[in-house]
């Protein structure tokens, strides 16, 4: 072995040999050969013995290491052993364990569902807000994979017990309550079984998603019989409460108001609006005006020989003047005709307009009915008509514009029909007094009041 390695180390010298060689001669050459051979010779003998004396102890090491893995894959056996047989065990244990339980395994798929359903029972119960914790317990018990303890079953019990009997009290109890405002604050409140709970201000009503009591902003009438009842001292007295548990009061909120309503009619359902209240004002203006002139009227028939200008009636006898002659009778026809017809515009003025109105408010109506139906039919075609709160935007403002035009028309016509009747009643009145003055001075009889 060492002839080879000094032959291997020879040859990867001859590189080195050749460019030294350009500078020495060949015996000086040789020399440095023989020295380097030498100490390389010298070298790898030392790590040869070295190697030597080490190799019984690998042989130690390597018999240390046999043993080791020996011992190993015995324990491995001895545990596998252990676990079959301890496998086997809690195979026959469980076999044991099912026999032994035998009707209490069904007692607790039982209580369990019994749990479940009371939990959900009580999800949006009122009481939640005064015992928070027993959703809870309930939970934890109708999802527990044990069998339950005595004292689990005992709680379960004692939940049951504390229900039914707070269902049956009238408490005052200090309890968070979250305002219309959004605030939350601590304000004591008057329970009234597990049916109505009252704030200092407000029905209460309990949510279930936030955990907790809130105010409502819809409140329905009823809050001043609860403060009744506080300041009451007799045996017996009235509350209101909802029997539904607050599904009324809840439904109360969704109730949309008159604000809402005329927000669902869009713009045709304000125009709508718009319309019949200057109607309104106009009709209430004539209204007034008519009344006057009416009293004026009236004033001015009790004297027919003192004619004013503030009256329609008292303008038209003044056009016979102070002493009316018979030979101008057809004059004084033709001038009586001429004031009657000035004074017939400023009575019927504004019922055009009126009547006008009450055509158009029905017509605006059906424009804001075909308007929402194309709403309803584009929702249709983007989305489908599986979902009807979908359609509802379009629905309602077909529905809200038709009744506001029919609610604006209706009162309108009603109230053209009346001032007519009214300007036509004055109108009549002139008439049959011009006609009357005619008479007399045809009789040549002198004029009554």
């Amino acid at each position: 072995m060492s002839r080879h390695v000094v032959a291997v180390l020879a040859l990867s010298l001859l590189p080195a040999l050749a460019a030294v060689a350009e500078t020495l001669n060949p015996d000086q050459l040789l020399q440095r050969i023989r020295s380097e051979r030498a100490a390389e010779v010298s070298a790898m003998q030392e790590r040869e013995q070295a190697f030597l004396a080490k190799r019984s102890e690998q042989a130690q090491l390597l018999a240390a290491a046999r043993s080791a893995l020996n011992t190993q894959k015995a324990e491995s056996e001895r545990l596998k052993a252990e676990f079959d047989r301890q496998e086997a065990e809690l195979a026959e244990q469980e076999k044991l364990l099912a026999q032994r339980v035998g009707h209490l395994g069904e007692l607790f798929g039982v209580v369990r569902q019994s749990a479940g359903d009371v939990a959900g029972q009580w999800q949006d119960s009122l009481l939640n807000a005064q015992y928070p914790e027993r959703l809870k317990r309930l939970k934890a018990l109708a999802e527990s994979r044990s069998l339950p303890s005595a004292e689990d079953l005992d709680g379960y019990w004692m939940l049951l017990l504390e229900d039914l009997a707070a269902s049956g009290r009238i408490e005052r109890l200090q309890l968070p309550v979250v305002n219309a405002d959004g605030s939350r604050q601590e304000q004591q409140v008057l329970r009234v079984g597990a049916f109505a709970v009252y704030g200092d201000d407000a029905f209460l009503r309990y949510d279930a998603d936030a955990g907790q009591l809130v105010a409502p902003p819809r409140q329905p009438s009823g809050l001043g019989q609860v403060k009744d009842y506080l300041s009451s001292t007799d045996a017996l007295a009235t509350l209101p409460i909802d029997p539904s548990r607050g599904s009324l009061l809840a439904q109360l909120q969704q109730q949309p108001t008159l604000w809402d309503r005329l927000q669902q009619g869009g713009l045709v359902g304000w125009v709508i609006v718009v319309l019949g209240a200057f109607g309104l004002l106009l009709a209430v203006w004539r209204m007034v005006y008519l009344g006057r002139v009416g009293s004026g009227v009236k004033a001015q028939m009790h004297d027919l020989s003192a004619p004013r200008n503030d009256n329609p009636l008292g303008r038209v006898i003044g056009v016979l003047g102070a002493k009316p002659q018979l030979a101008d009778l057809e004059t004084l026809e033709l001038k009586l005709d001429e004031a009657i017809l000035q004074e017939t515009p400023p009575l019927e003025k504004g019922q055009g307009l009126l009547k006008l109105l009450a055509a158009v408010a029905p017509l605006l109506g059906l424009l804001g009915t075909v308007t929402g139906m194309i709403v309803t039919f584009q929702a249709i075609t983007q989305s489908g008509g599986g979902d009807s709160r979908l359609m509802a935007d379009g629905i309602s403002q077909a529905l809200v514009t038709t009744v506001l035009g029919l609610v604006v028309a209706i009162p309108l016509l009603f109230l053209h029909s009346l001032l007519a009747s009214r300007s036509k009643g004055l109108i009549q009145i002139l008439e049959q007094q011009s006609a009357g003055l005619i008479a007399l001075h045809l009789s040549g009889a002198p004029r009554r009041d």
